[in-house]
């Protein structure tokens, strides 16, 4: 079993030891300024990377779907979020490694990091009091176009209290290519039909954020087989800045909306 897992980043920094496992994908690769740096670059190959300010780490999961063969599994994390083999050291010396994931593989068909509850919200709502509501009714819109037999599913996730979030995951081919070619269709459709020209810097990753909700939309409706494992943060959280930010999302964007 071949197992390759892409790393998405933006900027040069520490990297887990073993390079034939993980790969560094510089995403948004097309702007001039990261020329020099020499990690695997998304705007090679067939590619998004032009839309990275709006798709964030799925730049790096385009360029995989589209450009790394012969794989077996395939997992996507983030420069600072990755998956450990236990709970007390979030470092890059516990990060999962090949041996693990075949285990984890053995009996699963996707690995996904632990859920995160939202106690006194559902996904919907927590959605649109942080970002504007209008990207996510015509995500719903576009599914019961293209895809109908998905919609109990996504109303189903946006109704619950926990997700999946963070575009992380590691997955096995057949259903890496069937999740990308569902994903990308609904977020080039919905893209087509919303205009983000005055959004905020912070809200243009639209794209990225939708697909933290799709995810279980894809996993409830094929009902996949899955294992949650502990994820962590390498490094300072910056907690009290996200939490700053967040809530000043939530007083911006939270008036006048309603909820699902």
């Amino acid at each position: 079993m071949k197992v390759k897992i892409i790393v998405a980043t933006h900027k040069v920094t520490t990297m887990p030891t073993n390079s034939d496992l993980y790969i560094p994908v510089l995403v948004g690769a097309e702007k001039n300024f990261y020329k020099g740096i020499t990690y695997q670059r998304d705007d090679e190959g067939e590619n998004i990377s032009n839309k990275n300010s709006s798709y964030n780490e799925l730049t790096a999961l385009y360029w995989a779907w589209k450009n790394l063969d012969d794989v077996d599994v395939i997992g996507l994390v983030q420069y600072r979020r990755y998956f450990f083999k236990n709970f007390k050291l979030s470092t890059l010396n516990n990060v999962l490694n090949e041996s693990d994931i075949i285990q984890l593989m053995s009996k699963n068909d996707v690995i996904l990091p632990r859920v995160r509850h939202y106690y006194i919200e559902t996904n919907y709502s927590h959605y649109v009091h942080a970002h504007h509501q209008k990207p996510l009714d015509e995500t719903r819109r576009v599914i019961m176009k293209l895809y109908p037999s998905y919609l109990s599913s996504f109303d189903r996730v946006m109704s619950k209290r926990s997700a999946h979030m963070f575009n992380m995951f590691i997955i096995k081919r057949k259903y890496f290519n069937e999740y990308c070619a569902w994903l990308f269709n609904i977020l080039g459709n919905v893209e087509k039909s919303i205009n983000i020209s005055d959004y905020s810097t912070q809200e243009k990753r639209v794209f990225g954020y939708l697909s933290e909700l799709l995810m279980d939309v894809w996993i409830n409706k094929n009902r996949i087989q899955y294992k949650n494992v502990k994820w962590g943060m390498i490094g300072s959280s910056h907690m009290l800045n996200k939490i700053f930010w967040f809530f000043m999302r939530k007083i911006h964007l939270g008036n006048n909306k309603t909820h699902f």
